[in-house]
């Protein structure tokens, strides 16, 4: 494989230059070596890891956790027990932000469901989102 650019790069792991060069600022992406004309130069190896990276991204891990994970991989002969922890800590946030989602959800089609089409000042939905210790404009304030 030839040497890439730092936007050949990024097109190739659908990264931003700004998020690369991030990522090579946290020590996430070790600093590639530079041309002649001191342009980034990056290889199969720079591609590889910048591609698990996003991978790791876009299944939601925290940049800690995506830290934690490459020094893993990086370390070929060691159980993945490791791994598998920072995964199933992953899992249990997600299914936390799921199930309070799920509540949000089902609290909104309530309201929504509440909804009698009329006025504003009868309207359910602005009334549940109203703080009830907080006059209407115009109260006068006792």
């Amino acid at each position: 494989m030839h040497k890439l650019s730092i936007g050949a790069l990024g097109k190739a792991t659908n990264t931003k230059v700004e998020t690369v060069r991030y990522y090579e600022h946290i020590g996430l992406l070790p600093t590639p070596s530079r041309t002649a004309g001191n342009y980034r130069s990056y290889d199969a190896w720079h591609l590889g890891r910048l591609s698990f990276i996003r991978r790791a991204r876009d299944l939601g891990f925290s940049l800690e956790q995506v830290r934690d994970l490459l020094g893993l991989a990086d370390q070929k002969d060691r159980s993945c027990e490791a791994v598998d922890v920072i995964a199933r800590e992953h899992l249990a946030a997600i299914d936390h932000k799921i199930a309070d989602l799920t509540a949000l959800r089902r609290e909104l089609d309530t309201i929504i469901g509440q909804c009698r089409c009329g006025t504003i000042a009868d309207c359910r939905i602005i009334e549940a989102l109203a703080p009830h210790a907080v006059p209407e404009a115009g109260a006068p304030v006792r």
